[in-house]
């Protein structure tokens, strides 16, 4: 299978950028994910995504790193930053941009060393994919944190996006599933990715969550669009 997303990002820094890439999903219709936002300098980043950098300390995690816009500002403040994603082209991406340390693997994969901060941007708990797998997935980010170590995750609410009813409340599908979990696709030049879930998560559902997982969660900033940026440390037993 054609690593849609990877293609895409090493055409553009390649100078081939013909075409962005289209995302199908379960809740709308086909929607556009521009390419030149990918390769974003700091200034042109969301505040939400800025106050994440401004907080970064120590050794750091990119988890998703893309096309490494967050790793290399970092870099460039003169932190130790490990940009880690599943997709070849986006680390090749990455390289050619001039980020030093690179992993090309997939999360669980990633063993044996801790960071200060992990790093998790653009809808960063998306990966997640279901909300069932969420306590693996904290439970194997605990494995990566030093003592006193923080994960800076952004996601957003997005039950602005079904329709309310006559009290105000919204029209969920009973489907038993939980609303933020939706499937994609991305096609890009003719080819379509496998599909996968990414995970939406609602403020509350991240606190419960961090709640029973002994993390503490702080959310540190609201983005513009039900969007939040939260902090997640440890807590000391």
């Amino acid at each position: 299978m054609m690593d849609v997303f990877g293609a895409a990002l090493l055409d553009y820094q390649n100078g081939n950028y013909t075409e962005d890439i289209g995302t199908f999903s379960s809740l709308d219709e086909e929607d556009r994910m521009p390419l030149p936002y990918l390769f974003r300098s700091y200034r042109e980043m969301p505040a939400l995504e800025q106050k994440a950098l401004q907080l970064c300390k120590g050794k750091i995690l990119d988890i998703g790193c893309g096309a490494g816009s967050h790793s290399l500002y970092l870099q460039q403040k003169g932190f130790e930053v490990t940009g880690l994603d599943h997709s070849e082209g986006a680390i090749e991406t990455c390289k050619q941009r001039g980020v030093k340390n690179l992993v090309c693997a997939d999360l669980y994969e990633f063993q044996g060393q801790k960071f200060d901060t992990i790093l998790l941007l653009m809808n960063g708990i998306g990966i997640v994919g279901r909300l069932n797998k969420l306590n693996q997935f904290m439970n194997h980010l605990k494995t990566l944190l030093n003592p006193g170590g923080q994960i800076l995750v952004d996601s957003s609410d997005i039950i602005y996006m079904f329709e309310e009813d006559d009290d105000g409340g919204r029209w969920i599908p009973n489907n038993g599933k939980y609303y933020g979990e939706v499937e994609f696709v991305l096609a890009y030049k003719g080819e379509k990715s496998k599909p996968f879930s990414w995970l939406y998560l609602d403020q509350q559902t991240l606190r419960n969550t961090c709640h029973a997982m002994l993390f503490n969660c702080e959310i540190v900033r609201l983005g513009e669009h039900f969007d939040y940026l939260a902090r997640l440390t440890h807590q000391k037993h």
